[in-house]
């Protein structure tokens, strides 16, 4: 007995309640609210997020929703800017004497921070094209420098450690001819023919002949001459 009392004492739900759950349930699809009622509306919409809020606002041309819907846009405008930046709204509205409609407020909020990204980004570009600018500069002047020359003629018709490239009017080509001087090959010939012309100048050494004058041999033949002696 007592429990089908609980069950009799509670109340099936209205057909608007259960029109009111659809709606909430399917809230992604709704568009133009057309002529609904204020206090349904006020049921459904706090359950939209700020892109459907927008939508059902644009959908619903020529119908003032901002009775139930402004303090629908103060809350967003709260969640993502902040409470200070929304307090701080509400007390220049109240000393200027002045209100703005909340969706007003955010759209022009979003604005402001976009310019202001926008501003923050192209001040980054700036930096990132002056430092590009600053490196360029830096290796344009590495590779104009002309290593100095010396009196010493290389190999290659270098000059010595500077290797004398003036007759060269590229820096690149400049640059180019350094390299090539300064890599192992060049060095290996040069080596090569430094130990080429020491075998030929030791070759001709051994190859001259040798002279000897009369007055060497008489010298030679006076050292090795002993004396007569003469016994008594």
């Amino acid at each position: 007995m007592i429990g089908r009392k609980i069950v009799m004492e509670q109340k099936a739900p209205s057909l608007v309640d259960l029109c009111v759950r659809t709606a909430i349930d399917n809230i992604r699809y709704l568009g133009d609210v057309g002529e609904t009622d204020i206090y349904l509306l006020d049921k459904i919409l706090p359950h939209c997020t700020l892109d459907q809020l927008m939508h059902v606002e644009k959908c619903s041309e020529g119908r003032d929703l901002s009775p139930i819907t402004d303090k629908l846009w103060k809350k967003f405008y709260e969640k993502d800017f902040g409470v200070e930046s929304t307090n701080l709204v509400v007390k220049r509205m109240n000393t200027k004497g002045v209100f703005f409609k909340w969706k007003q407020l955010y759209e022009a909020k979003l604005k402001d921070v976009a310019n202001a990204e926008k501003k923050a980004v192209d001040r980054i570009m700036q930096l990132y094209k002056k430092e590009d600018a600053r490196k360029q500069s830096r290796q344009v002047q590495f590779c104009s420098k002309v290593p100095p020359s010396s009196n010493k003629r290389s190999f290659f018709g270098g000059s010595g450690p500077g290797y004398n490239v003036s007759n060269l009017k590229s820096n690149l080509m400049k640059k180019s001819r350094i390299e090539f001087l300064k890599s192992n090959e060049v060095k290996n010939l040069a080596a090569m023919k430094r130990n080429s012309l020491q075998r030929n100048h030791s070759a001709s050494l051994m190859k001259k002949p040798v002279t000897v004058s009369g007055k060497d041999l008489a010298s030679t033949s006076s050292k090795h001459t002993k004396p007569a002696v003469r016994r008594f």
